[in-house]
């Protein structure tokens, strides 16, 4: 192993829960309150605040926008001490405004980081996306085909038939023929108002249910979900969507030149890379924040790719001290 694979294991474990817990707490005093803005802002500044203690020459490869929409962490901003390892960065301080807002489940900050160079610099911009758990052989499940056609391909390779799958899609108009084809089938639909994020993770994870991920969603949120399944197994592939000329250039000027390029998991995310979430509202994945007297409960996981190690951690901060993660 690298000494600088080295240093980021030694030092970023804990540092990225951190960075998580700091913008899940910010974000927790604006659940059920119906403003995603603020909520959102919370977020990116507790998160921003954190990143910026850490020993890492870091780039926010994948962020809440381009510079001219500061004081989001937008995508090119340098981050932490200046002092350590080149690293990529890519983050959702607020995985889930409107259900953060609305008090739904499932909201979660998140965060990745890798070797520099190592993160897809994705704009900000839709992206077609499928998903699955391990155990599968490679390619079992591709963009290529019709959606029917991988639930029948992932039916057959369960060993069960196409209406014993249960497929995770965002519930949104542009899915509607996606929809009405895999209920064609007799598959079963888990429709989710937000957190792809979320979404993804869940095909990893056998008690929830949900064999494959399909859709369009964030292609910053796709690039995180693919940092998470590099690190606890499972197939994706990503395809940027342009819905005009301004999102073409916006993918140029980042350096993306086959605007029609299929990614696999990995071109989404090589290298090291470790992956961190803490709950904001209860959730499949993970508890939201909780105040248990002086004290506030987060939960949170962090992955690596390169030992597949997951912790889960449950950390109590005091009450009185809640108030650093609300500075300005």
């Amino acid at each position: 192993m690298s000494e600088e694979l080295a240093n980021l294991d030694r030092m970023l474990t804990i540092e990225l829960a951190r960075v998580t817990e700091a913008a899940a707490i910010a974000a927790a005093d604006l659940v059920g309150r119906g403003n995603e803005k603020e909520a959102d802002q919370a977020a990116v500044d507790a998160m921003r605040r954190a990143l910026n203690t850490m020993n890492v020459e870091g780039t926010v490869v994948i962020g809440e926008g381009e510079r001219d929409e500061a004081p989001m962490l937008y995508i090119g901003e340098k981050v932490g001490t200046g002092n350590g390892p080149k690293v990529d960065i890519a983050l959702d301080p607020l995985e889930g405004t409107t259900l953060t807002a609305k008090a739904m489940p499932n909201a979660l900050a998140v965060v990745a980081v890798a070797q520099g160079g190592t993160l897809l610099h994705a704009p900000d911009v839709y992206m077609d996306k499928i998903a699955i758990g391990s155990g599968y052989k490679e390619g079992l499940v591709d963009l290529d085909k019709s959606p029917s056609q991988n639930i029948k391909d992932l039916a057959e390779a369960k060993g069960v038939a196409p209406n014993e799958i249960t497929a995770c899609i965002l519930d949104r108009p542009r899915h509607s023929d996606m929809i009405e084809e895999v209920r064609g089938l007799g598959t079963s639909i888990h429709l989710i108002p937000d957190g792809d994020i979320a979404g993804v993770i869940h095909t990893t994870d056998p008690s929830t249910g949900i064999d494959i991920y399909m859709g369009q969603g964030g292609a910053p949120e796709g690039v995180l979900a693919a940092a998470a399944l590099r690190c606890i197994g499972g197939q994706m592939q990503g395809r940027l969507v342009f819905r005009n000329d301004d999102e073409r250039g916006r993918a140029r000027r980042i350096g993306i030149e086959d605007l029609d390029r299929k990614y696999t998991m990995m071109e989404l995310a090589s290298g090291d890379v470790m992956f961190a979430a803490t709950g904001v509202t209860d959730g499949s994945i993970l508890k939201g924040i909780k105040v248990k007297g002086d004290k506030v409960e987060t939960n949170t996981v962090v992955m690596r790719s390169l030992t597949h190690t997951v912790r889960w951690i449950t950390a109590l901060h005091d009450v009185n001290n809640k108030k650093k993660y609300m500075k300005s």
